[in-house]
């Protein structure tokens, strides 16, 4: 195995493990709560939902910070901290005797996930520009996997003890570190490191450094945008099965992982086919305009094994888009800045976190209720996709403004 292929497989299992530890919570947090509140699952929704925001914003207010860490320290020693930091949260979590210690290892949980941006920096420092949306779609499979491991896998381990997923995780965390120790070297050189400074180490501060590129920022409000309509499926899915086609858990189960593979499939298999076949700006035109098409299904299908065939059509969606939009952003800045744009590109996707919910779970919730002055159950699945023509209509003009040297390879 060669030395690079080593360091791609270690860093792919750093985000895996990242999102193995969040989907390990997804069936067994609300239990959890539950239990701190004595049964009362009506007060157990409200504080799940709050511990949801809680760790996006986490992640939100760190991502740049440890971005920025990267570009000064290295990306080694950040993605080193951020793995033991994640196993003694998961211990802290297996082993909290109170909500309020609960909460703060799901903040911990949040800050220490945040190595998605020192992952992205590493595999933009060693792999050529020209290839950099297949490494950027292998992240996103890794993502995706760990979507459809996660969860499954939780749930068998939470119907033996709800807290043993979190001894688990830790587990898992600990080994990451040891095969990172010795098998991760530094991608960063000492020539391309860049000074910490706290004025960049933050949300704004980063989105701030970045306007010296005028080509990333279009670009941001672009990901923004689509990250934000893409959330509407994350937010309502379960909600808007149950309530359109009856769905069982189980047949909701299946279809939530289901996605998880077509997720994988697209951005670990396709990426690498279409992108240096289109060249970013067609493949991004391209998976706008296919979500847009797409989410459109999803409000309108009559039946729901209809969900399925529209699955399949979303693969060339915001999945082949995505990557194709952060390569773009990634070759427009240099080396010791790479870390400063993969936290401020994860900050913004925590905030599509923080305020999707609330949107796209009212939208649903009013078109289904009484006040509503007609029932429309796809609501939400529309407002996204007139989200995805903004976003469209935006590239359109962004990446036609753009040189044709920063655009396509």
């Amino acid at each position: 195995m060669s030395s690079s292929t080593t360091r791609l497989i270690v860093v792919l299992s750093v985000v895996y493990i990242d999102m193995l530890g969040i989907g390990l919570a997804f069936p067994i947090l609300p239990k959890l709560v539950e239990q701190f509140q004595s049964g009362d699952i009506s007060r157990a929704s409200y504080i799940v939902g709050a511990l949801a925001a809680a760790y996006s914003l986490a992640q939100f207010l760190c991502a740049p910070t440890i971005g920025a860490l990267s570009d000064r320290f290295g990306r080694r020693p950040v993605i080193l901290l951020a793995l033991v930091g994640m196993a003694v949260n998961y211990l802290l979590l297996a082993f909290a005797p109170s909500l309020w210690l609960f909460a703060v290892g799901r903040m911990v949980a949040g800050a220490f996930g945040a190595t998605f941006s020192a992952a992205g920096a590493y595999l933009a420092d060693i792999t050529p520009p020209e290839k950099r949306a297949q490494s950027f779609g292998l992240i996103g499979a890794a993502f995706g996997f760990g979507f459809i491991t996660g969860p499954a896998l939780g749930g068998l381990l939470g119907d033996v003890d709800l807290r043993l997923p979190f001894l688990v995780a830790a587990g898992l965390s600990f080994a990451d570190f040891a095969f990172a120790y010795f098998a991760l070297p530094e991608s960063l050189a000492l020539q391309n490191r860049k000074p910490f400074a706290w004025r960049r180490a933050n949300p704004v501060g980063a989105l701030l450094e970045l306007r010296r590129y005028a080509s990333v920022l279009g670009l941001i409000a672009i990901f923004v945008m689509a990250a934000f309509a893409n959330r509407v499926a994350e937010m309502t899915w379960v909600l808007f099965t149950s309530y359109r086609f009856n769905w069982s858990t189980t047949e909701t189960g299946f279809s939530l992982a289901m996605v998880g593979v077509m997720f994988v499939v697209g951005q670990g298999g396709l990426v690498r086919v279409l992108v240096p076949k289109l060249g970013e700006r067609r493949a991004i035109l391209m998976g706008l305009a296919v979500s847009a098409v797409v989410t459109t299904l999803y409000g309108i299908v009559p039946q729901g094994w209809m969900i399925y065939p529209v699955m399949v059509l979303a693969t060339f969606g915001w999945t082949i888009a995505q990557p194709a939009v952060q390569a773009l952003m990634s070759r427009a800045v240099p080396a010791d800045e790479q870390g400063l744009l993969q936290g401020a590109l994860a900050s913004m996707l925590n905030l599509t976190s923080i305020f999707g919910p609330p949107i796209w779970t009212g939208l649903f919730g009013y078109f289904v209720s009484p006040a509503a002055p007609v029932i429309v159950p796809g609501a939400a699945f529309f407002g996204a996709s007139l989200v995805f023509l903004a976003a469209f209509a935006l590239a359109v003009r962004w990446l036609g403004a753009m040189t044709p040297a920063s655009v396509d390879t």
